[in-house]
C-alpha cells in the first residue's frame, strides 16, 4: 500500500495525475531493459536446452516409429516364414509317416517270405531226412532178406555153395525182383 500511497501522494503534490517525471521513465526504461536482458539470458539457460531436449525427444520418437514399423515388418516376415516352416514340417511328418509305413510294409513281406522259405527248408529238409531213413529201412530190410535168404539157401543147398556163389545167387534174386518191389504203393 505505500507505492499506492506514494503515488496518490505524488499525484496531489505535482498536480498530475501518473507523476510522470524523467526519474520514472528513466527507471522503466531500466526496469524494461533488466526484463528485456532477464528474457535473454532465460532463453539462453532454460528455453534453448529444453527446445533442444524437447528436439531430441521428438527425434528419438520418429527414430522409434520407423525402427517399430521396420520391426514390425521383420516380424511379419519371421511369422510368415514360421507359418511356412510349420507347414512344410506338417507336410514332412506326414511324408515320414508314410515312408515309415511303406517301410513297415516291405519288412513285413520280408519277413513273411523269409519265413515262407524257411518252411520251405524245413519241409525239404524233412522230405530228404524221410528219404533217408526210408533209405536205411531199405537197407536194413534187404539185409534182413539177405540173411532169410541165406538161411533158406543155407538150408537147401546145404553146404555145397561157398559164399561168393551166395552173395552172387542173392544180388540176381533181388535183381530179378527190381526196385519197385520196396518202394510204398
Amino acid at each position: 500500500m505505500t507505492g499506492i500511497a506514494n503515488i496518490a501522494l505524488l499525484s496531489e503534490e505535482t498536480g498530475r495525475i501518473f507523476g510522470l517525471d524523467a526519474q520514472l521513465l528513466f527507471d522503466i526504461l531500466i526496469q524494461g531493459l533488466a526484463v528485456f536482458l532477464l528474457f535473454i539470458f532465460l532463453t539462453y539457460v532454460l528455453i534453448n536446452p529444453v527446445r533442444k531436449v524437447l528436439e531430441d525427444r521428438q527425434n528419438k520418437i520418429k527414430d522409434d516409429l520407423s525402427h517399430a514399423a521396420t520391426d514390425r515388418a521383420e516380424a511379419e516376415k519371421l511369422r510368415a516364414e514360421y507359418d511356412e516352416k510349420i507347414k512344410n514340417a506338417n507336410s514332412e511328418a506326414g511324408e515320414i509317416l508314410s515312408s515309415a509305413r511303406k517301410r513297415a510294409v516291405k519288412n513285413e513281406e520280408n519277413i513273411i517270405a523269409e519265413a515262407k522259405e524257411e518252411a520251405g527248408r524245413i519241409i525239404d529238409r524233412a522230405n530228404s531226412e524221410a528219404e533217408l531213413e526210408k533209405e536205411r529201412v531199405k537197407d536194413e530190410v534187404k539185409q534182413e532178406i539177405i540173411g532169410v535168404a541165406t538161411a533158406m539157401a543155407g538150408k537147401f543147398v546145404a553146404s555145397s555153395l561157398d559164399e561168393s556163389t551166395q552173395a552172387s545167387l542173392i544180388d540176381e534174386t533181388l535183381k530179378e525182383m527190381g526196385d519197385d518191389t520196396w518202394r510204398d504203393k
